[in-house]
């Protein structure tokens, strides 16, 4: 007969779990989410995920500081893998808005609640409606479902692998930037060189002025050229995103 204590046992570290991944996973872990809706969001899904698991017998002492602290990382590495990619359009952002002139125009990120470079919320409002139309929330739903069966509930971490993987994973940002970034990189680039050969050939032409607003413009079309290759370059890196929490649940036990 399972005890009272084992219920509240049982519920508190899938709780736990859930709190963890709601800490960073985009969108449904948004600052600008009133913590209200947050909350009632981690009671809701600890009360569909509970029923699942096996209540096992309550832990004492110290003992409820390691479950409790697994329970945490366990939930952070599922929202963790797929933010990368979102700082990766940031990353891009933040590129492209000092070779396009935009550098110094800010706009509170209703994400971070910080002034970022316009261009760079810009590219995160594009990535979130693709974040969106993909469902990719609802990937991360059935990871952190899922992952009861490769961590039971209650496990105490222990794979050392998992730090050498999470630093490849974090490196994976700056990759992913200049993925995404490269086509407007590129054009502004040769309209750079461009315009140092022009104004070298003719050094009384206003090459400074005409250079700000022809790299915006030609910026701006590239991105709107670009676009129709987000959609399935995304889809491709969310996936590897679950793939590497996979990995890493899988290198934690």
């Amino acid at each position: 007969m399972i005890s009272l204590e084992q219920l509240v046992a049982a519920a508190l570290t899938v709780g736990m779990r859930v709190s963890g991944l709601l800490l960073f996973a985009p969108v449904i872990g948004s600052p600008a989410l009133p913590v209200r809706v947050k909350a009632g969001l981690a009671i809701a899904l600890t009360a569909l995920l509970f029923p699942n698991v096996n209540a096992r017998a309550p832990l004492t002492g110290g003992a409820w500081l390691a479950v409790g602290l697994s329970e945490l990382i366990i939930g952070l590495l599922l929202g963790l893998t797929t933010t990368m990619v979102f700082e990766a359009v940031q990353f891009a952002g933040q590129i492209l808005g000092v070779q396009m002139g935009y550098s110094l125009v800010t706009v509170l990120d209703p994400t971070s609640q910080a002034d970022t470079p316009v261009l760079g919320v810009f590219y995160q409002m594009l990535a979130t409606l693709i974040y969106l139309r993909l469902n990719v929330h609802h990937w991360l739903l059935r990871g952190v479902a899922r992952s009861f069966d490769l961590l039971p509930s209650g496990t105490v971490l222990t794979g050392r692998e998992v730090v050498p993987l999470a630093l490849h994973v974090t490196g994976s940002i700056w990759v992913c930037g200049l993925q995404i970034a490269a086509p407007v990189l590129a054009a502004t680039i040769i309209a750079d060189v461009i315009l140092a050969f022009i104004g070298k050939a003719s050094p009384q032409l206003p090459v400074m002025l005409i250079g700000i607003s022809l790299k915006s413009t030609l910026g701006l079309l590239t991105t709107i050229a670009a676009l129709a290759l987000w959609p399935s370059w995304f889809e491709r890196h969310f996936a590897d995103s679950i793939g590497w929490t996979e990995r890493l649940l899988h290198l934690a036990h």
